[in-house]
């Protein structure tokens, strides 16, 4: 992505309020002081309409015919990237702590599918989703996503595309300064707190 693209990237997820500063419980578990709360910007179909354009260009050509991702911050991301590409687009669900395809949606064997998500950081809910394509015979030819905070940590096996990369720091919980500091956690997408002690 150029200098401009990044440029207005960031200018959209600051303008929207997406980055949140605090004392945060990351899915994977982690703790962050800070968090990427991509519903700020996907709030705004018109800002989603231009994020799912841009992650879709990485794509053109590719002969993607199907878009997945996870619900539920893939949800949006894969509407919008399908739509770019002019192709349909699914999600997952877990069901019984289980990443599943549900309601009706299928994969047909040797599908070229796309997996979506707005941010990774370990990478876990897409590991999930790529389990699904495979286990359903169809071919995942990438993953694209909205913001890697993963430092590069993350290897899918196929093409990673961001329109982001940020660096920010987390800690196993047991590491975390912003506990030892006795400052309260939340967990975004929730009101679930702990004061620590």
């Amino acid at each position: 992505m150029d200098q401009d693209n990044n440029e207005r990237m960031l200018q959209i997820f600051r303008e929207s309020g997406a980055l949140l500063e605090g004392h945060f419980l990351l899915t994977s578990g982690r703790h962050s002081a800070e968090y990427m709360q991509c519903a700020q910007v996907l709030q705004y179909p018109h800002l989603a309409a231009e994020l799912g354009e841009h992650l879709a260009r990485s794509w053109q050509g590719k002969g993607i015919e199907t878009v997945i991702g996870p619900a539920m911050g893939g949800v949006l991301v894969a509407h919008e990237v399908g739509k770019a590409l002019g192709v349909r687009s699914l999600f997952t669900e877990r069901e019984n702590g289980v990443m599943r395809l549900r309601r009706s949606f299928q994969l047909a064997p040797g599908e070229k599918v796309l997996v979506v998500e707005d941010v990774i950081t370990t990478g876990g809910s897409v590991k999930e989703v790529l389990a699904v394509v495979q286990e359903a015979g169809a071919v995942p030819l990438g993953v694209g996503v909205l913001v890697d905070r993963s430092g590069g940590k993350v290897d899918f096996g196929v093409p990673l595309t961001s329109l982001l990369r940020l660096e920010i720091a987390s800690y196993e919980p047991a590491d975390c300064p912003l506990c030892q500091q006795g400052i309260p956690w939340i967990k975004p997408g929730s009101r679930t707190s702990k004061a620590q002690s």
